[in-house]
């Protein structure tokens, strides 16, 4: 939980949304913990979550094959190379982020996961990711070694928005937003001094300032024919506001 200046408001780092839903059997918490704690980023990006635009980043998330018996001795490695989008962060409510699951098979319980680590009534940052996974290989030497080898060329080849994660093979996506997650945590003090510095930390009538500013901003797009009219509605809904800017939303289809 981070602290503000008084008239500001709490804001937590653990909100982010995660993929879509699918049919696949949920996963239990404790096991997500023992996915996490055995998911490491070997080479982190060099820079930090842009507060005001988005950033993209590209990873290789290794692990050992789905046949190996221990991963340890693992001789064998599997090369997930995709990239990951960041959208410009939100402060929002618990409420508005459990209407938002599009992109991870496990997102849902990553997500529940985390309320129930930290708390499910605190407002927090939302963040919005998409994973494009581009391509998959198999290299003939031991996980370890080709994240390392991996690590090290994206050192000599200075690409800042790039990253190399040692992951679990079957849950790989689950390791993917453990190294999100950590990306968030790490872009916080920034993401916070500029929300901050623009005016943007605390409420107005019960709502984040941020979310209202966002508001504004949407429906001045829609106005210039840049945004789909139900996009506004959707996320005046999402806040429970669209009885207060109801007049104003009709409004624009009126002759």
């Amino acid at each position: 939980m981070l602290g503000f200046p008084p008239g500001a408001s709490t804001v937590s780092p653990l909100y982010f949304t995660v993929g879509r839903l699918t049919a696949e059997a949920r996963v239990d918490p404790k096991h997500i913990q023992t996915i996490i704690e055995q998911t490491a980023v070997i080479r982190p990006p060099q820079q930090p979550l842009a507060t005001f635009g988005i950033t993209t980043v590209t990873y290789h998330l290794v692990t050992a094959t789905a046949l190996a018996t221990d991963d340890a001795s693992a001789d064998e490695a599997v090369v997930r190379t995709g990239v990951v989008t960041a959208n410009r962060p939100q402060i929002v409510t618990p409420a508005y982020l459990l209407h938002l699951f599009d992109g991870f098979d496990h997102g849902e319980e990553f997500a529940r996961y985390l309320l129930a680590t930290h708390g499910p009534n605190a407002p927090g940052l939302l963040y919005r990711y998409k994973n494009e996974l581009q391509e998959t290989s198999i290299v003939a030497d031991p996980p370890d070694t080709v994240a390392q080898r991996l690590g090290d060329q994206l050192d000599r080849e200075h690409q800042i928005h790039a990253a190399v994660i040692r992951g679990v093979d079957h849950y790989w996506d689950i390791s993917l937003m453990k190294f999100i997650h950590d990306l968030t945590i790490a872009s916080l003090g920034q993401t916070i001094g500029d929300l901050g510095r623009h005016g943007l930390l605390g409420t107005d009538r019960g709502v984040p300032r941020a979310a209202r500013a966002h508001i504004e901003e949407m429906f001045a797009r829609v106005a210039a024919g840049e945004l789909e009219p139900v996009v506004l509605k959707t996320e005046l809904d999402r806040w429970g506001l669209f009885e207060e800017y109801e007049d104003r939303f009709l409004d624009m289809f009126r002759l």
